[in-house]
């Protein structure tokens, strides 16, 4: 056993900035733009997709957030289902996530690039911007910042939330400016830029809404609220976490969900959708990138820096998630027990922290190589979904497999509140997966592993071997380790 473990040093606003900062990223200033690409026929109706995805969300946030105030303990996902549910069915909810946000760590370092490429072109260094489209320097420039915050969250939580909160606020800044331009400008000033910047002129056609289009949309954009979640996996570093747990996630769906709501409409408010979706064809789009052509270079330059700035944000703050899942693993005996170890020094699990890193790489070499990142954002939207559909079944089975852990809930204590926000999440988010999983399937692709849903089955089917393979050698045959599954970790 080590003698050092996890402390208690997160208050409230780093809490909140890790669901934040998890959240506010690509799955803003990229996702709502590329998915005229991914979803083609979306057209006008990505906002209209993105509220529709809020409902599962904030299912899942709910279940979520009961669960927490019951087992404040660092692991999360996992923990919750392996105690209300069974020990596979919490491995099997948090590896799919480990694995997905690991992956999607790799894919948002692989996007940041194209914003300081945007930066380059916006400051005329035509040279620089060059050298950034070119595959190994973009490959380079990704490990080298995915590394990066891995050194930062290995330093421990209280650097950490050092870091985080101010870049918080400035990405929070940066971004108003990127609203208060989308509401002043509007679709004429674009198309008069457009004109004099590349002597273009766009045809205004309207867009037909088809539901099974707009269904695949909405499942894509649920994952702009997937981050939320990371509150949760901090579990066992919160202070007063029966309170502030909760706290910390309304905080971070209730204040993202309306950042992102007048962000997508003030950028589409500017710029026409049918532009978004003719050029999502040809490159990698940004917002700031979009909004660019109606600023005066000063002003884009900033906004750009600016959602540079929010896409870094996820990375710390979701390395610390999916290290503390590999911890929590470690700690019940599931992982090998040198992953539970905590840095003497720092008071983080550094083998967690680096092993999650060198997953994360295989995100950034999989979505060059693939030469789409959307493989990363569907096998992470795939994994989450299972993630929270288990959550909620982890809400309803709760009280009738562990009724003396269920006694800790402090809120929404109302059970019938609890079974509405269980099924209310297993219809939503089981609909959610279906839609998912068959747009997946059903799309024209060269080779069967760029399909998310092949990858998640593969990847799942090995994991559940491992788990079956570890449960029946290490820890079946002991009674003291098979009953610390109806119990919280020691702290």
């Amino acid at each position: 056993m080590n003698n050092t473990s996890l402390t208690r040093q997160l208050g409230l606003v780093g809490l909140a900035a890790t669901g934040i900062c998890s959240m506010i990223g690509a799955s803003i200033y990229v996702v709502p733009f590329m998915i005229q690409r991914n979803v083609p026929g979306i057209g006008p109706y990505v906002l209209p997709a993105f509220l529709f995805a809020a409902i599962p969300a904030v299912f899942a946030a709910l279940a979520y957030t009961i669960l927490a105030s019951a087992m404040p303990r660092a692991g999360g996902s996992y923990l919750y289902a392996s105690r209300a549910i069974h020990p596979y069915f919490g491995f099997a909810a948090s590896f799919s996530q480990w694995f997905g946000l690991s992956i999607v760590i790799g894919v948002i370092a692989y996007v940041v690039v194209p914003f300081f490429r945007d930066v380059a072109q916006a400051l005329q260094w035509t040279g620089i911007a060059e050298v950034l489209e070119i595959g190994s320097v973009r490959v380079l420039l990704s490990l080298t910042l995915l590394w990066a915050f891995v050194g930062i969250n290995i330093l421990g939580v209280s650097f950490y939330e050092k870091t985080l909160i101010p870049l918080m606020l400035l990405m929070f800044g940066l971004g108003a400016i990127v609203i208060v331009c989308g509401l002043v400008y509007d679709q004429s000033d674009f198309m008069l830029a457009l004109q004099a910047k590349e002597n273009r002129t766009l045809e205004l056609y309207s867009g037909a809404l088809d539901w099974k289009t707009f269904l695949s949309a909405a499942a894509l954009l649920f994952s702009s609220f997937i981050g939320f979640d990371a509150i949760a996996q901090a579990g066992g570093e919160a202070k007063n976490p029966e309170k502030n747990l909760p706290r910390a996630i309304g905080l971070a769906i209730f204040g993202v969900g309306l950042f992102y709501f007048a962000f997508t409409y003030a950028i589409y408010n500017t710029v026409p959708w049918q532009f978004v979706a003719e050029e999502a064809l040809k490159k990698d789009l940004t917002a700031a990138g979009l909004l660019s052509y109606v600023l005066p270079s000063s002003l884009g330059v900033l906004i750009l820096l600016g959602a540079a700035i929010a896409l870094l944000n996820d990375l710390p703050a979701m390395i610390l998630s999916v290290s503390r899942l590999v911890f929590s693993w470690a700690e019940d005996g599931i992982f090998p027990s040198k992953l539970a170890a905590v840095h003497p020094k720092f008071h983080s699990p550094h083998f967690a922290i680096v092993l999650s890193g060198v997953v994360s790489t295989l995100g950034i070499l999989g979505s060059h190589f693939a030469g789409d990142f959307f493989l990363g954002i569907d096998i992470m939207v795939t994994s989450m979904l299972v993630n929270f559909l288990l959550m909620c079944l982890s809400l309803l089975l709760f009280p009738k497999v562990n009724p003396q852990l269920y006694t800790r809930i402090i809120v929404f204590k109302s059970r019938l509140l609890q079974v509405l926000v269980g099924l209310g999440g297993v219809i939503f988010l089981g609909g959610f997966l279906v839609i998912h999983i068959l747009k997946d399937l059903q799309s024209q692709l060269s080779n069967w592993y760029f399909h998310s849903t092949w990858i998640w089955l593969l990847v799942m089917g090995l994991a559940s071997i491992y788990f079956l393979i570890r449960w029946k050698t290490k820890i079946a045959g002991n009674p003291e380790l098979k009953n610390q599954f109806s119990q919280l970790p020691s702290e």
